[in-house]
C-alpha cells in the first residue's frame, strides 16, 4: 500500500497528474481542486495516495491534503459510490463545502453533481453525517452559503469560477446579491458579482 509519492510533476491534466520519482512515472487520478492547487505549486510535490486494486487495473488516486483523502475514503465506503464517483463529487464540491453540505443534510446540493441521484445523495448524508465533525471552516460555510442551493445561484457560481475568480470570494458576493434579491437572474447576478470583485 502506498502512503505518498514525492517527486516532480511531468504531466498535469484536470483529471490526472504524472509524478516522476526515482525514474518511475506514477499516474495519479486527481480532483479538480487538487489540479488547481498543483498548478499553483512549483517544484517537488508530495502526493498522498489511495490505491485501488481491481482485477483489470491497479489505480492510484492522489491528494495534496489529508482532509481530501480522508473524505474520499469515507465516500467510497458508501454503498453505490465508487472511486470515480467520489472524485467527481470532490471535483464539484470543495472539501470544506462538502463537509458543510453533509453536516447540514443538503442532499439537493449533492444531487446536482453529475451522476448522483437522489437516493445516492441521501445515502451519502445518512452514512457520513456522524463521521464528519464540523470544523470552523465548515460551520462558517454553512452560514455563508444559501441553504437552498438554487440552480441560478449554482449557475452563477460556476460561471464566476470558470472566469477564474476564487470560489469562496464568488460565494460571498453571490450570497450578498441573493440575500438582497432572491429572484435575481443568472446574468444579473454575474454582472453584479463582477462589479463587487
Amino acid at each position: 500500500m502506498y502512503e505518498y509519492i514525492k517527486g516532480i510533476a511531468t504531466e498535469i491534466t484536470p483529471t490526472y497528474v504524472v509524478i516522476e520519482a526515482h525514474s518511475i512515472g506514477y499516474m495519479l487520478n486527481i480532483s479538480l481542486s487538487t489540479f488547481e492547487e498543483i498548478q499553483r505549486s512549483a517544484g517537488e510535490l508530495k502526493m498522498l495516495v489511495h490505491e485501488v486494486i481491481r482485477e483489470d487495473a491497479h489505480l492510484l488516486y492522489g491528494f495534496l491534503k489529508a482532509e481530501e483523502r480522508e473524505l474520499f475514503r469515507l465516500l467510497i465506503g458508501v454503498s453505490g459510490v465508487g472511486p470515480n464517483t467520489a472524485m467527481l463529487i470532490l471535483s464539484s464540491i470543495p472539501v470544506a463545502e462538502l463537509e458543510a453540505v453533509i453536516n447540514s443534510g443538503d442532499h439537493t446540493r449533492l444531487k446536482n453533481v453529475k451522476g448522483i441521484g437522489i437516493k445516492t445523495a441521501q445515502r451519502i448524508i445518512v452514512d457520513l453525517k456522524d463521521k464528519i465533525k464540523p470544523t470552523e471552516a465548515t460551520l462558517s460555510l454553512q452560514s455563508d452559503t444559501p441553504s437552498s442551493y438554487s440552480e441560478v445561484y449554482e449557475e452563477a457560481l460556476a460561471a464566476l469560477t470558470a472566469l477564474g475568480f476564487a470560489r469562496q470570494q464568488s460565494q460571498k458576493a453571490l450570497k450578498r446579491i441573493f440575500d438582497a434579491d432572491p429572484a435575481a437572474k443568472v446574468e444579473t447576478a454575474i454582472k453584479k458579482a463582477l462589479s463587487m470583485m
